[in-house]
């Protein structure tokens, strides 16, 4: 074997055992967050890594309501975090953190907490689309308890397809037509206006003059 292809060996060798035990991590709570394939943002700082965020939206542009924030974020040191806060940059307020059910926020050394999917913490927003837009790559922050914030930009993208399972539960519905005011007003008013004073004046003075004439006729005749 040549000294260069032993040394690619060896290099993808390095990789897949660099990347095995953040798998594994992954699996360990959930695997469905290696189901999202896109390039999503990730970043190191410290004992945080943050892997596949991303700011998930309503299906509908035109919806209002709030939008979720979806991550994996590793813990790589020798001691516990927690995730304290999660803000997106132009949405204002931060994000409404739960956890899991039976679950803490906390993120033990060597393991990883899940945002966002079935059964997993969330990071919910109360915005509207023109606080965050789809197609953008947003700031997004984690901050946490020993650590402090980690940031990174990443992409704002609607609850469709691989990440329909990942978006907001709460879909808005679209508001209701009201059609009982319009309909009264077009068989009411206008209907009784067409048939009542026009038809009288219409079938009236035509009657009159019609007998006046009679009468004159006749008057003339006995003459």
């Amino acid at each position: 074997m040549s000294s260069s292809l032993r040394r690619g060996v060896l290099a993808a060798a390095a990789i897949t055992f660099s990347i095995l035990p953040l798998a594994a991590c992954g699996a360990g709570n959930n695997a469905q967050t290696l189901e999202i394939k896109p390039d999503n943002a990730a970043t190191t700082v410290g004992d945080i890594k943050v892997q596949n965020a991303v700011v998930i939206t309503q299906p509908d542009p035109e919806a209002g309501g709030p939008a979720v924030v979806a991550a994996t974020l590793f813990n790589t040191g020798t001691s516990a975090q927690t995730l304290e806060s999660v803000t997106v940059d132009g949405a204002g307020e931060s994000a409404e953190l739960k956890a899991a059910k039976g679950k803490s926020l906390s993120i033990p050394a060597g393991g990883s907490l899940i945002l966002g999917g079935a059964e997993n913490a969330s990071a919910v927003l109360s915005v509207t689309p023109e606080d965050v837009k789809d197609g953008n790559a947003q700031e997004v922050t984690f901050t946490f308890s020993k650590t402090g914030d980690v940031s990174l930009r990443a992409f704002v993208v609607p609850s469709e397809s691989y990440f329909t399972g990942w978006g907001p539960t709460e879909v808005p519905a679209a508001p209701e037509e009201d059609t009982a005011s319009p309909t009264g007003e077009a068989t009411g008013e206008p209907t009784g206006e067409a048939t009542g004073e026009p038809g009288g004046e219409a079938s009236g003075t035509p009657t009159d003059a019609a007998s006046a004439t009679a009468t004159e006729s006749h008057e003339a005749s006995g003459h």
